[in-house]
């Protein structure tokens, strides 16, 4: 867990709070012991932040179901001792996390069952502010990558950068002169042979049909460029259409759903 996810548990928790659980002050002081239950078959992320959660409030934890683990309806994911009023001020903002991250770790897992295991499936920076760190990190729980988690990490050239530029070409010579690695989002052939050629490291394909994104491919490999690059499909991809994708070739799918369209699992707190 790095410093800067401890130092955002800490503000969310602070949020949920405000100047204080009025509810849960009028309760006598009370050790009490409490456990969160799972009420559907899930995917389990985010265990480790909601223990932290906890014990911010000074609570003991104990888990007994790790990140990664297939749960069921009635299993007991953690138990946690301390103060009965602390217990019910973190009770929601743990559930909140916890419930977000399974929910995003089962979607990506079911999805990435659709696609070749050589085709890796990527999330998208389409994240809910504040969350990032933790959507990507119950995608890779789920089986995806992350790919980059903010802008500074890799240069990525899209659509409205080119249209601002002019020019596709005069992106990628900026580019080159200043990192190794970087990506373009093309809208045609054409210019995927040109971000090949130009030494682009992925090669975006942006709402590319699998059968453009074969020809593509058979474009590239006329060229003698196929294996230069990595191919990522992007745009229009869902679960009901990603097994066509992972037949084309790609070496990676991005799917924005994952992270923003995101479906909590049922879980809760019980005394």
């Amino acid at each position: 867990m790095s410093f800067n996810s401890k130092k955002q548990l800490v503000q969310f928790l602070a949020e949920d709070i405000g100047k204080g659980d009025i509810t849960s002050a009028l309760l006598d002081k009370k050790r009490i012991t409490a456990t969160i239950i799972s009420r559907e078959d899930a995917i389990l992320a985010g265990v480790q932040y909601a223990k932290e959660i906890f014990k911010i409030k000074g609570c003991g934890v104990k888990v007994l179901k790790k990140d990664g683990t297939k749960i069921k309806p009635n299993q007991t994911i953690m138990s946690i001792t301390g103060d009965a009023g602390e217990i019910l001020t973190c009770e929601r903002t743990a559930l909140n996390l916890l419930t977000r991250m399974s929910g995003i770790a089962t979607q990506t897992n079911q999805i990435v069952k659709k696609i070749p295991s050589k085709t890796k499936l990527y999330a998208t920076r389409k994240t809910a502010p504040g969350l990032r760190y933790f959507d990507k990190e119950a995608v890779e729980i789920g089986g995806g990558k992350k790919h980059r988690l903010r802008l500074d990490e890799m240069v990525m050239i899209k659509d409205n950068h080119i249209v601002i530029e002019d020019s596709l070409l005069s992106l990628i010579k900026k580019a080159k002169k200043k990192y190794k690695k970087f990506e373009v989002e093309v809208e045609n052939i054409q210019d995927a042979v040109l971000a090949a050629n130009m030494g682009a490291t992925i090669i975006m394909l942006d709402n590319f049909i699998p059968a453009q994104i074969k020809k593509t491919i058979q474009a590239l490999k006329d060229q003698k460029l196929r294996n230069k690059v990595l191919l990522e499909a992007s745009g229009g991809i869902t679960s009901k259409n990603i097994s066509k994708y992972g037949q084309t070739g790609v070496d990676i799918i991005s799917v924005g759903s994952i992270t923003n369209s995101v479906k909590g699992i049922d879980m809760s707190l019980e005394i």
